[in-house]
């Protein structure tokens, strides 16, 4: 006897043999055993699901010679021939290769006719969406009342091609996609009746690889088993597959995770040799990432169908939420740019190379270890990066050289110089913005002279931190004498600044970066973008406390954004009771409370335990006191343009008005 395949040796015969499709089938065998059948039936689905076996299992039920019901005996000649494919009133068509009209009128000038032998004549119409119009025309009326002893099948991959005529006449049944884990588990049952070796692994690939379909499936269990000569081995399947090893897959993500763009691109040439799929291979990184999200949310909940749950959850304990949701994201837009890149292995590199770009914190590392500058530039900025423990002066008295001038020590040495933590910077007047100079001459220190320069209210402020050492380029047009309290700039000064202006956007980053850390405000502006003050009373007590603990835990993300608003309510050697303010408590979870309480731990060099309920603060919270520092800080600065004589010169003479959105304080980056 020749070789029968697999798909059509195990293709069910029964209804209970059938795998998944239970809302179809509890249908089909309450109808048969109550005996209230349509005339016409339509299965649709993709392929490989169970259309064709159901139409056949439901003749054979319609015409066994035991009697119509849902169970057929299977040993009776009507019964045989069906599974045989040889019964007189069981006609099928191929709709596929009949689709002229003139096939099917030819087709129903015999459904007036009785049965030959069965109890039903059966008219099993297959892929019946590649009919003509004119094919459905012919068919309608015969659909709608047909003769008692006739039974339609019809059985679609696509219906939003039948008319929707079609689609009123017929009782519709849709077959869902088999779940990886049914056809896995129809597999296992196939494999071990069959006496064929094989592992877990390999069948979860080819679960996986089958995409709905148990058909597909038992056609590549076919070919695997021919592959392996006879024994299904994980190595093989994949290699057949052409997919990677899963093991490569965590390998990127440990990477990726510790933030190593060498061993990230090492893995990518490791694949590159092997000639992988780089469009599967993030497909299965992005799977990788769904599983970690889950093991984040409910660790119990990850599948071991891999054999690597311990591994998620591992993995899933070293990356935040955040950073996955981030990944998953970059990575669903890298599959979709994939065929735009020139190359396959750049354009999986680059999406990659975002990932660790756009990781939340990426800029802050880049922050604590700054490559070291020139020599003979280097810049208050870099210093305050590099070594951020050193008081700063908190009084005049402090800087003999901002005694000297108050006002200008506030615009020309802004974070050097900046007070008191608690209080808002006094904005000076436009005319009082120093502008200085620095020369460069190698050997010779430092020496800065002041120049009073106007800024009119149209011209918003550079973007630049103001620094001691960091010179700062006068408007471009340049004022006359008798504004000036000293002469202007000299060439070789101005010459000497252009040397100093930085070559990318990423020296503007840093240098705001460090600024916003030594600013007087507790937590970045990033946090809170609620600009509108509460009215809250100050913080006191232990939540003053925690106003000043905030910026020295180091946090980043939604972690550093729950933090700000929170207020410390209480808090002993063992124990710190934080309320969270309800409107932020959103997407607040356990792991931000546990990377919270780490944080205060590594701050405070002993084990405490961080207790977070959700409650309205009574005091100021970090982002509270931080949005009402804004408001005093903007509103100082709108009042100093204000009272400027020039400003109030310039409204007089030219009927000017005043922008007050492009108004901003001086220790504020402009956009």
């Amino acid at each position: 006897m020749s070789y029968q395949v697999l798909a059509r040796k195990w293709r069910p015969r029964l209804f209970r043999e059938m795998v998944g499709q239970t809302h179809v089938l509890q249908a089909l065998i309450n109808a048969l055993d109550h005996n209230r059948l349509h005339h016409a039936y339509l299965f649709t689905g993709t392929r490989g699901v169970g259309k064709t076996t159901i139409a056949r299992i439901l003749a054979k039920c319609l015409n066994c010679e035991a009697g119509v019901s849902s169970e057929p005996c299977g040993v009776c000649s009507a019964c045989k021939e069906i599974d045989e494919g040889r019964f007189v009133d069981l006609i099928e068509v191929d709709a596929a290769s009949r689709t002229k009209v003139e096939d099917t009128r030819e087709l129903l000038d015999n459904v007036q006719y009785a049965p030959s032998r069965g109890r039903f004549k059966v008219y099993l119409i297959d892929e019946v969406h590649m009919l003509s119009s004119h094919s459905f025309n012919a068919l309608l009326k015969t659909l709608e009342e047909p003769p008692a002893h006739v039974k339609f099948l019809l059985a679609t991959t696509d219906p939003q091609k039948l008319p929707v005529t079609i689609l009123s006449r017929c009782l519709q049944f849709s077959l869902k996609n088999m779940l990886p884990e049914k056809v896995v588990q129809h597999l296992r049952h196939v494999l071990t009746e069959e006496a064929i070796g094989f592992d877990e692994e390999s069948l979860w690939l080819l679960g996986k690889a089958a995409d709905g379909s148990m058909r597909d499936g038992l056609s590549l269990t076919d070919q695997a088993i021919a592959f392996g000569n006879g024994v299904l081995q994980a190595s093989d399947v994949r290699s057949m597959l052409g997919t990677i090893d899963h093991g490569q897959v965590f390998g990127l993500l440990d990477a990726l995770a510790g933030n190593d763009a060498r061993g990230l691109l090492a893995a990518v040439a490791e694949l590159a040799e092997q000639g992988a799929d780089f469009a599967g291979v993030l497909a299965e990184l992005i799977s990788t990432l769904q599983r970690l999200a889950i093991a984040q949310v409910m660790p119990d909940g990850v599948d071991n169908s891999l054999g690597d749950q311990t591994k998620v959850v591992d993995l899933a304990g070293r990356i935040s939420a955040e950073d996955v949701q981030l990944f998953y994201q970059l990575a669903l837009h890298g599959r979709r740019d994939l065929p735009l890149s020139p190359d396959p292995r750049g354009g999986f590199e680059m999406a990659l190379l975002r990932m660790l770009a756009f990781r939340p914190g990426t800029l802050e590392q880049a922050a604590q270890q700054p490559s070291a500058p020139p020599p003979g530039k280097s810049t208050g900025l870099s210093q305050a990066k590099a070594d951020p423990a050193p008081a700063r002066p908190t009084s005049l008295a402090a800087n003999p050289a901002a005694a000297a001038n108050p006002a200008s020590a506030v615009v020309a040495a802004a974070p050097d110089s900046i007070v008191d933590t608690g209080k808002s910077v006094q904005s000076a007047p436009p005319q009082s913005a120093l502008v200085s100079a620095e020369p460069q001459k190698a050997g010779q220190a430092l020496e800065a002279s002041p120049v009073m320069a106007p800024q009119s209210a149209h011209r918003p402020a550079s973007s630049r931190p103001l620094n001691a050492s960091t010179p700062v380029k006068p408007p471009l047009d340049e004022p006359p004498a008798e504004w000036l309290d000293a002469p202007p700039l000299d060439e070789s000064s101005r010459a000497e600044e252009d040397d100093e202006e930085p070559q990318d956007l990423s020296q503007y980053l840093n240098d705001w970066e460090a600024v916003e850390n030594l600013q007087a405000a507790p937590v970045a502006e990033s946090v809170s973008h609620a600009d509108e003050v509460s009215d809250l009373p100050p913080a006191s007590g232990v939540a003053q406390k925690w106003l000043e603990v905030v910026p020295q835990l180091g946090l980043s993300g939604l972690t550093q954004s729950i933090a700000a608003h929170c207020q410390l309510v209480a808090c002993d050697s063992d124990t710190w009771a934080l309320h969270l303010d309800p409107g932020h408590s959103a997407l607040y979870n356990e792991n931000h409370r546990l990377r919270l309480q780490q944080a205060v731990i590594d701050f405070l060099g002993s084990a405490v335990q961080i207790d977070v309920m959700v409650q309205a603060p009574t005091q100021e919270t970090p982002a509270v006191a931080t949005a009402r520092r804004k408001v005093a800080r903007q509103k100082e600065a709108e009042a100093s343009i204000q009272a400027d004589p020039l400003v109030q010169s310039l409204l007089k003479e030219f009927a000017a008005q005043i922008c007050s959105d492009s108004i901003r304080p001086l220790d504020a980056p402009t956009t």
